[in-house]
C-alpha cells in the first residue's frame, strides 16, 4: 500500500501529530511524532514521523497494525518575512551568500519540515546570536546541492563577493554545502584579487532539526571571523566533535575527511588560522595572513574548464589520457602515488599529451606531505615526459588552480610558472612536522 492511500485511509495528514504503532520481529514498537511529508526517493510505502528528539524515523505501512490521531495539525497564518532589518549603529555590516546546503534553516513546527531561512527575519529567528555580531545582510544566489556546483557558480559567487565588499560590507560570508566547498574554497582564493577583508565559506555538516545541529555554532563563528583582521578566503567549521570552538582553515589548504562527522574539516599540510569561540574569542594560530586593507577587490575570473582530475590506481589504463586528450581537455591534474608516480605503461600517453600541449600536474593522493619525483625512477621519467609537480598542493587545490592557470596562458613553459608560484597561500614552502593529524 502507498503511503499516500494509507494516510486517506485513516484520516490524517502532514502535520498530525500521531501515534503510531507496529510489529517488529513479532515485537510491537510504539513511535510519537509529527508526520512528515514523504521523502521524494522513497519507494513511496514508508511513513515517515518526526520524532520529539527530532529525529525522522520512516515506518513501512505495511508493518503499521495501529494509528492513533493524539493532535491534528494546526492551519498556518500566512507569514511574511521581512528582508532587511533595521541596522543596530556600532556594529560592522556582514552579507552572507546563500548558495545551498543545510547552514540556515528554519523548522515548521506544525509539520516538521525544514525550510531554507534566508530572509533578515528568519536568519534572526533561526540563529539571533549573529545580529548581535553585526547588522546582517543576506542574499540568496541560488539553492543548489554541492555537488552540482560547477565553476560558473564560483564565479557568480566571486562576483557577487567583490561587489558586496566594494560596496562596504565589513566581510562576507559563504553559505555553502560541505562536500565540494574545499573546491569553491580554493576557486575564490584564486578569483579573488587583491582581497582587502575577510570571505568565510561555512556549511554545517547536520541540519537544523537535529539535536546534534552544527549549523548555529558554525554561522556564529563564521560571522565572527567576517569581523575579523584576516582579510583571505577561509572556510569555518566545528573543531571537534563538540561545541567547544571553530577553526578558520585556509582556503586553498583546506579538505573534508569524514563524512558526517561535525569537525570533518581539517588543514591539510598546514595549521589553521585560528580557534573561534562562539562567545567573542578568537586564537590566532599563526601570524602570516593577509591582513584588512583599503582598496577594490577585483575578480580574475577567467577559467578554462576542460581540465581533468585522475586518480591512479592499480590497473589504470593509459587509454583514460589518450581520450581526454583526443577530447581536447587542455589541463589533467593526476592524483598520483605515494610521492607522484603513475604506473610505468601510462608514461608514453603522458608524454604524448605533453607533446600534444596538454598541460600535466602531479599531486599525491597520500594528501598529507608533498611530491617529489626526484627519487625513483618513475617519478624521474614523468618529470622527463614534462610533468609538472605541484609541490604540497592538495589535488582538489592543483585541479581548480590549473583551470585559474589555463584561463590565463596555455604556453607550458608560462603554465609550470605559475603552477609553481604561491598565490594564495596553496604551497608551504617546507613540510611541517606538527601538520600531520592522525
Amino acid at each position: 500500500m502507498k503511503v499516500e492511500e494509507f494516510m486517506k485511509r485513516h484520516g490524517i495528514g502532514v502535520g498530525d501529530y500521531v501515534k503510531v504503532v507496529k510489529v517488529e520481529d513479532d515485537d510491537k514498537v510504539e513511535y510519537e511524532g509529527l508526520i512528515m511529508p514523504p521523502y521524494e526517493l522513497s519507494e513511496g510505502d514508508t511513513l515517515v514521523i518526526k520524532l520529539d528528539n527530532g529525529y525522522n524515523v520512516g515506518i513501512a505501512v505495511n508493518k503499521i497494525v495501529s494509528i492513533e490521531v493524539i493532535e491534528r495539525a494546526k492551519a498556518k497564518p500566512e507569514v511574511h518575512f521581512r528582508a532587511e532589518l533595521e541596522p543596530k549603529p556600532g556594529l560592522p555590516s556582514i552579507t552572507i551568500l546563500g548558495t545551498g546546503g543545510t547552514i540556515a534553516s528554519r523548522i515548521d513546527y506544525e509539520t516538521g519540515a525544514v525550510y531554507p531561512a534566508f530572509t533578515a527575519e528568519e536568519l534572526a529567528k533561526a540563529v539571533p546570536e549573529i545580529f548581535e555580531i553585526a547588522n546582517v545582510k543576506p542574499k540568496l544566489l541560488f539553492n543548489i546541492f554541492s555537488e552540482d556546483m560547477k565553476p560558473s557558480h564560483w564565479v557568480k559567487i566571486a562576483h557577487e563577493a567583490a561587489k558586496e565588499l566594494n560596496s562596504g560590507a565589513y566581510g562576507v560570508v559563504v553559505a555553502h554545502g560541505t562536500d565540494t566547498m574545499g573546491y569553491t574554497s580554493a576557486a575564490l582564493s584564486f578569483m579573488l584579487r587583491d582581497l582587502n577583508k575577510p570571505v568565510i565559506l561555512v556549511g554545517a555538516q547536520r541540519s537544523s532539526d537535529r539535536p546534534s545541529s552544527d549549523a548555529a555554532m558554525n554561522l556564529i563563528c563564521s560571522v565572527r571571523m567576517a569581523t575579523s583582521e584576516v582579510a583571505e578566503v577561509m572556510v569555518v567549521m566545528h573543531g571537534e566533535t563538540g561545541d567547544t570552538y571553530c577553526l578558520a582553515h585556509r582556503g586553498t589548504k583546506v579538505r573534508k575527511m569524514h563524512t558526517s562527522r561535525r569537525d570533518a574539516f581539517r588543514s591539510i599540510n598546514d595549521i589553521p588560522i585560528a580557534k573561534i569561540w562562539s562567545d567573542g574569542r578568537i586564537e590566532f594560530l599563526r601570524d602570516d595572513y593577509r591582513r584588512r586593507s583599503e582598496g577594490d577587490v577585483w575578480v580574475d575570473d577567467k577559467l578554462e574548464e576542460k581540465v581533468a582530475l585522475v586518480k591512479i590506481y592499480p590497473g589504470v589504463s593509459p587509454e583514460i589520457i589518450d581520450f581526454l586528450v583526443d577530447r581536447g581537455y587542455k589541463g589533467i591534474v593526476i592524483e598520483g602515488t605515494g610521492l607522484g608516480h603513475t604506473p610505468n605503461d601510462m608514461i608514453p600517453s603522458i608524454r604524448r599529451a605533453v607533446e600534444e600541449g596538454v598541460a600535466v600536474c602531479m599531486t599525491s593522493q597520500c594528501l598529507y606531505g608533498r611530491v617529489n619525483m626526484n627519487v625513483y625512477a618513475t617519478g624521474r621519467k614523468l618529470l622527463k615526459a614534462g610533468v609538472i609537480p605541484c609541490e604540497d598542493m592538495l589535488p582538489e587545490t592543483a585541479y581548480v588552480k590549473l583551470m585559474w592557470v589555463l584561463g590565463h596562458t596555455q604556453d607550458l613553459n608560462e603554465v609550470r610558472n605559475m603552477m609553481l608560484t604561491n598565490y594564495a597561500g596553496e604551497i608551504t614552502p617546507y613540510t611541517k612536522p606538527n601538520t600531520y593529524l592522525i
